[in-house]
């Protein structure tokens, strides 16, 4: 099914590609692995063309549940600040990921840990361990530097790169995109992009573009409803509003808004994080280089772009559900796509029992 079948989340009108790279100098790279038992990826979010490591990004992450394992989350807390690619990928290959991420920086700065401070690695995670087997450690450096190298505008959906063996409400899950452009008062137009990898939620909670279809969807298959939430989600926002990293942590926060219109309630084995950063300026590794000097946007306009980024992080996971695709993999195990499920945005839409709503 089109995205394009898909309502519109909120009042705010996407970017040209409504994803993520509609931000200006964003791409995305992703690596596809699928094969039998192997079933999982990489997803490579880059902020700008430029070296990351010399040239940092703002940013700040919320953990709302940290039922995770990612790496380099403690340092982007402490000083705010990007030094890498963002990368998605399975839990047992956060190691492997940020190693190539740590040869891909010392390659490019030799003097990286030496003259030049250590790099952070920034790897985050969700388990997909249902489709996926991930004993066998499939993942390689080389796996990241392919997603890397093929990061561009163009924004796949759905069941690739990291998201190939993600699950969502007992079906496939994935990866999904969209963007929101904010105009504030007597300021420039800005835009907001969020990129998820939606690995959670149990079939009877889910909400879609306000249609409660948990309990329609539950009947269908056969789901333990007493097991916990055993699922994770990471979403990535991306805006050209000039904030620091203070200001981008509130951005973050409203990410959860958009997740829990979906039917999350932030699950007890659920790994929930929101990381948002600023194209806006960059931040100089070495000290001799000057500070950017610009002005930050004023709190008190803030409300647009949190609009922004709770609509975008909704419609993402609505992308990233809708545009899956069915995946069998480890030991047989299938899940099922949303849309060949219950085909159809406009049947989705009706009241399960018509009658229900006649006068």
């Amino acid at each position: 099914m089109p995205r394009q079948s898909l309502p519109h989340i909120g009042s705010l009108p996407p970017g040209q590609r409504n994803a993520i790279t509609d931000v200006a100098g964003v791409t995305v790279g992703q690596c596809t692995l699928a094969a039998q038992a192997v079933q999982t990826g990489v997803t490579v979010v880059r902020p700008h063309a430029g070296d990351l490591f010399r040239d940092r990004v703002p940013a700040a992450a919320v953990v709302l549940n940290g039922f995770g394992k990612s790496v380099g989350l403690m340092q982007v807390e402490e000083l705010g600040l990007l030094e890498t690619p963002v990368a998605l990928t399975n839990t047992f290959a956060v190691g492997t990921v940020a190693t190539a991420q740590i040869r891909q920086c010392i390659a490019a700065n030799p003097e990286t840990g030496r003259r030049l401070p250590s790099v952070n690695p920034l790897v985050l995670e969700c388990n997909d361990g249902f489709l996926n087997d991930m004993q066998c450690q499939a993942i390689t450096e080389q796996h990241y530097l392919q997603a890397c190298a093929q990061a561009g505008a163009a924004v796949e959906e759905g069941s690739v790169g990291a998201g190939r063996g993600m699950s969502s409400f007992g079906l496939k899950g994935g990866v999904g995109s969209a963007s929101r452009r904010v105009a504030l008062a007597g300021q420039r137009e800005y835009l907001v992009g969020a990129l998820v990898l939606a690995n959670y939620g149990k079939p009877a909670q889910l909400v879609m573009a306000g249609q409660p279809l948990g309990a329609r969807l539950a009947a269908q298959f056969a789901e333990p409803t007493a097991e916990p939430e055993k699922g994770s989600i990471i979403m990535l926002i991306a805006t050209d509003a000039p904030l620091d990293a203070r200001q981008l942590r509130r951005l973050a926060l409203r990410a959860g808004a958009g997740l829990a219109r979906t039917g999350s309630v932030f699950g007890h084995g659920s790994g929930d994080i929101a990381l948002a950063f600023s194209t806006a300026y960059t931040v100089p590794q070495e000290t001799e280089r000057p500070m950017p000097s610009l002005a930050m946007l004023h709190d008190g306009l803030l409300d647009g772009l949190f609009q922004a980024v709770a609509d975008s992080t909704e419609q993402a996971i609505l992308h990233a559900l809708w545009l899956a695709r069915a995946v069998t993999g480890r030991d047989g195990h299938q899940r099922r796509a949303l849309a060949d499920l219950l085909p159809g945005w406009s049947a989705l839409a009706q009241p399960s029992n018509p009658s229900a709503s006649a006068p």
